[in-house]
């Protein structure tokens, strides 16, 4: 099997526990996330299997999405409920208020998530040292928040939010913020990704739903080809008379394909209508960096 699947991740399930289901049911040694979800955190988890593995470089998570709950009343170590309570307060806001600072958390900002965050530091990820007791010192990061819209208020001081996003941004450390902002102690009661990038969650699957169609035999038919989130790479068509050097993952003469193609750029690659991979101009050759060749 070489593509992805789209799996709605359970919350309390880690991802590299997802990936060992998946690895069960593909039967496909080569298997890995193409972008971590906490465990406490629900929703789309992208799975890549076999050939497709080769191409989680070149995949760019342009934008992702979450519906999260921020509970106002208590911030907590971990910046969601399951850590420790560490600020109590009564000042709850209004919807106003909750909508004026979200606001104010949009753009190019600066995060300091929490020390049980799973950022690495010297090779280990944050949350392990934290565990351990040790003093961690969690670096600042620049995030880029696109929107944040409150979208209703929940039980027990809770609001909805909706929140549109780049890499590397913690919706955890946004509900925290939001706290401060707000005057009230505040952490992330929720949290579901609908969109990482290409794959969103009416095209997902649960893992039931996996396992089910695995027993039947027809995994395949919810896999998504290698290509699937390669469109924001250019394409390249190379002609068929170059079929034989491609089979043989040879490098390919430029001529046919003018100035258009830079030298910096990856190309997604296209023989007689079909994935092969990723190439590179390098002066008068396109030169392959990752090959796939189709099934």
């Amino acid at each position: 099997m070489n593509g992805f699947f789209n799996i709605l991740k359970p919350a309390g399930m880690s991802s590299a526990a997802v990936v060992a289901v998946m690895r069960r049911l593909t039967g496909e040694k080569r298997t890995g996330h193409a972008g971590t979800l906490d465990p406490e955190a629900a929703g789309v988890l992208p799975i890549m299997t076999g050939k497709a593995t080769r191409l989680f470089d070149y995949l760019v998570d342009k934008e992702k999405e979450y519906e999260a709950v921020c509970a106002f009343g208590s911030s907590t170590d971990t910046q969601d409920a399951t850590g420790k309570v560490l600020e109590t307060g009564e000042r709850y806001p209004d919807p106003e208020t909750v909508r004026e600072k979200a606001q104010e958390l949009t753009g190019t900002i600066r995060q300091k998530p929490s020390a049980f965050s799973a950022i690495k530091v010297g090779g280990r990820p944050l949350y392990s040292l934290a565990r351990r007791g040790e003093t961690v010192d969690v670096p600042e990061r620049t995030v880029t928040v696109k929107s944040i819209e409150v979208t209703g208020e929940e039980p027990d001081h809770g609001y909805a939010l909706r929140v549109c996003c780049g890499k590397g941004t913690y919706i955890r450390t946004l509900c925290d913020d939001l706290g401060k902002r707000c005057g009230c102690p505040a952490h992330m009661r929720s949290l579901y990704r609908t969109r990482s990038g290409v794959f969103t969650a009416e095209t997902g699957i649960t893992l039931d739903e996996a396992r089910i169609l695995a027993a039947e035999g027809k995994l395949t038919e919810k896999m998504l080809p290698p290509d699937y989130p390669l469109g924001h790479l250019t394409k390249l068509n190379i002609p068929a008379r170059f079929a034989r050097q491609v089979a043989a993952g040879s490098k390919i003469p430029a001529d046919f394909a003018g100035e258009e193609y830079g030298t910096a750029e990856n190309l997604r690659v296209y023989l007689n209508g079909e994935f092969w991979g990723i190439m590179r101009r390098e002066g008068n050759l396109f030169v392959w960096k990752v090959q796939i060749a189709p099934e």
